[in-house]
């Protein structure tokens, strides 16, 4: 809980001029400790002793992307004993999906359909990130994803709203542990505020054009989740939301968030997001864009400088109150003194801790492998999979073949790449009988690679192909309007194909992708992801049948670049595409509208099948709980597990609702031959959607349940939501 009408913290503000104070509200990049000149060059130009001047004159609050214990208590020193008022600062950073240590992109991680390994991984990441001499990290990204061309899907959890408040939360209890006021515990801070995954046509930093009831139920849900689960820190977004930036936007930052909501921690910018709405058209200059963020809720500003340049002037001249700046520090004085910073100013700055950091890692790689290993999910398999330890020539082609600059994936500030194992090290760990070769470039053909590639396939008795996209083609500012495989990789495969052995594709990838040609005739795909640290490991253990894969796509994979936005839960059209005659209704000419591989698809080497839902009841009551089970059996020859997915459709509502709602799913391992009864429950609550009116609210009527293996599996069972006054 944060401490409220503090004594501490109301003596502080108190005693703070109006320049002490926005520099509270200022979060400048880390310069004393530079971790990554690659991280938005263009703005950072700060030197060291610049840096230093600014803490010691209170100009700045915060410093990120900085790492190092010794020169961060340094910068902590220099801000207890040489400023007036000996307030601490606090230290962040953009820490997404591992620190040293690199764990599966998120979107990669939400395919396990496990939050348990999120959490775990998270956890993982705090005690070697607060170990590095920071308390805050710029995570979990939240935004629901549902165009495969926008390049940030690899930093969430997909196109789900269910299963991306799952993973949201798991990530924010991960970081921040049980005790906020702990060394090793973590600030998280969901992002980004809100609605950035609708941007148009999937391009960074367009504008988003969505109704209130879609950004209601679609994009805010993951948001409220975090806060519920203990988060303190939100970040706002770059894009506009019907016109109004979200860095700008009063009913976004305040009514919702603060009146709706009651979050009591504060809100920091984006990356200059502040400074941006005057790009936008929405503030004339620099002095205006801070006072109309600031006022909007926006409560730290990102590097731009504008709140310590133009807030002090803005308050004098009565356009901002003093009331609202005392308000804005006392948030962040609150936070701060939340996570123990008052009490103790150097946690997460112990020399002791940061000299055991390589017993940390060392003792994270095995998790780093399991996780991995659970994210990877099976599309296809004709009986090629497993490959055999031995008596199998493989040959193991394509530029990801040996590759080690491309194994963390976006985002991935700090990551030890000499850790990091690639493929060709953990397919060699299980067979000695593989040969490896390039094949050819990310973008382009390579001389005489080709031609090698086919001549060695024809000595093997299978290839394993790993081809897909490199790791700046995806994150930040990294859309792309042919979501494919790049083409010299393509005519690889084409080659490939054509010398007749058998292939297994290893498709990396930071989004969902419209795979054709012999990459999709391929007799095995395997959907990598970028897996990190173990990414050798991990693969060579699914590949060779040590772990069974088990990953479900929380993104639709599209059978062409063009149905972007594609995403399982649309609303029903008035002319929805059957199984026949296309003529006249929502389809396009070339593709069917449905996606190649679905949402929530995923095989095993062994199979499975569901009986028909049972239901507790067929008449719901308004107050009631519904109980539905499902039988699954495992009908292989291997223990393998499930992903058990429940989906449910409101028949008749007054707005139009999704086809498919995922409502709840269970992992659950079945043992060869074996049998298990899997329930759920739903209530009211999760009936529920705003309607017309604006209010979040269940509607009487017929409803239909799926319990399946994907959201294109299973046939649906009926039951009936009855009104308030029924019994």
């Amino acid at each position: 809980m944060l401490p409220r009408d503090d004594p501490q913290i109301e003596q502080l503000i108190s005693k703070m001029t109006l320049e002490e104070k926005a520099g509270q509200l200022t979060i400048l990049a880390d310069t004393i400790r530079p971790c990554n000149p690659d991280i938005n060059p263009e703005v950072n130009h700060r030197q060291a002793d610049e840096m230093v001047d600014q803490i010691r004159r209170s100009r700045v609050g915060s410093i990120f992307n900085g790492v190092g214990v010794k020169e961060g208590r340094e910068a902590q020193r220099i801000a207890i004993e040489e400023t007036r008022l000996g307030i601490p600062l606090i230290f962040g950073s953009d820490v997404i999906h591992g620190m040293w240590t690199v764990f599966p992109i998120p979107l990669g991680e939400a395919a396990s359909f496990e939050p348990s390994i999120a959490e775990q991984t998270a956890r993982a990441t705090a005690l070697e990130t607060t170990a590095s001499g920071i308390h805050w990290t710029f995570a979990p990204m939240v935004d629901v994803a549902r165009d495969q061309r926008w390049g940030r899907v690899a930093e969430g959890s997909g196109e789900d709203v269910f299963l991306g408040k799952a993973f949201a939360v798991a990530r924010v209890k991960g970081f921040q542990g049980s005790d906020l006021r702990s060394e090793d515990a973590l600030l998280s801070t969901p992002k980004h505020f809100a609605a950035y995954g609708g941007v148009s046509g999937g391009m960074e930093y367009n504008f988003v054009e969505i109704s209130e009831s879609t950004l209601r139920d679609v994009h805010l849900p993951a948001f409220k989740a975090c806060l519920d689960a203990g988060a303190l820190t939100l970040m706002s977004a770059f894009n506009d939301i019907a016109g109004v930036p979200a860095s700008g936007n009063k009913w976004l930052m305040t009514d919702i968030l603060r009146g709706e909501w009651h979050f009591k921690g504060f809100v920091v910018s984006d990356y200059t997001a502040d400074e941006e709405l005057v790009n936008h058209g929405f503030a004339a200059d620099g002095r205006d864009a801070a006072r109309l963020a600031f006022t909007a809720g926006v409560d730290m500003s990102m590097q731009s400088g504008l709140y310590v340049d133009h807030l002090p002037d803005l308050v004098a001249s009565g356009q901002v109150s003093l009331e609202a700046v005392d308000e804005g520090v006392r948030r962040i004085l609150s936070v701060k003194k939340a996570i123990g910073l008052f009490e103790n100013p150097y946690k997460c700055l112990d020399l002791k801790r940061e000299e055991s950091l390589e017993k940390i890692k060392s003792g994270h790689d095995e998790l780093a492998r399991e996780s991995a290993r659970r994210s990877i999910v099976l599309l296809k398999n004709e009986k090629l999979l497993p490959l055999k330890k031995s008596g199998q020539k493989i040959l193991l082609v394509g530029p990801f073949a040996s590759d080690v600059d491309n194994l963390h994936g976006c985002w991935t500030v700090y990551g030890d790449k000499k850790r990091a194992v690639p493929v060709d090290v953990g397919i060699c760990m299980k067979s000695k009988d593989v040969e490896v070769l390039q094949g050819c470039n990310f973008e382009a053909s390579t001389d005489r690679g080709i031609d090698e590639a086919v001549e060695a396939a024809k000595r093997a008795d299978v290839v394993v192909l790993a081809i897909g996209e490199p790791e700046d083609f995806s994150g930040e500012s990294q859309s792309r309007t042919q979501i494919v495989v790049p083409e010299a990789q393509q005519k690889l495969a084409e080659a490939l194909a054509a010398a007749g052995t058998p292939i297994v594709v290893l498709l990396r990838t930071g989004r969902a992708l419209a795979i054709s040609g012999a990459v999709l005739r391929a007799e095995a795909i395997l959907v990598t992801w970028f897996l990190g640290t173990q990414t050798g490991p991990a693969i060579a253990d699914v590949l060779f049948g040590d772990y069974n894969p088990s990953g479900k796509l929380p993104v639709s994979f599209p059978a062409d670049s063009g149905q972007q936005p594609l995403f399982y839960n649309a609303p029903r059209t008035g002319r929805p595409q059957g199984n026949g005659d296309r003529t006249f209704k929502a389809t396009w000419r070339e593709v069917h509208s449905k996606a190649l591989f679905p949402f929530g698809f995923g095989l095993s080497y062994t199979s499975f099948s569901f009986a028909t839902p049972l239901l507790s009841t067929s008449t719901m009551g308004w107050d009631e709980t519904l109980k539905a089970s499902v039988q699954v059996s495992n009908t292989g020859e291997r223990d393998g597990e499930e992903v058990v997915q429940l989906y449910i459709h409101d028949c008749v509502a007054s707005r139009v609702r999704p086809v498919r709602e995922l409502k709840g799913f269970r992992k659950v391992l079945l043992r060869a031959g074996e049998t298990q009864k899997i329930s759920f429950e739903l209530r009211r609550l999760d009936l529920s959607f705003h309607g017309a009116d604006g209010n979040f609210q269940a509607e009487p009527g017929e409803f239909h349940l799926w319990i399946s293996s994907s959201s294109a599996a299973g046939e649906p069972v009926k039951f009936q939501l009855m009104p308030a006054s029924v019994a």
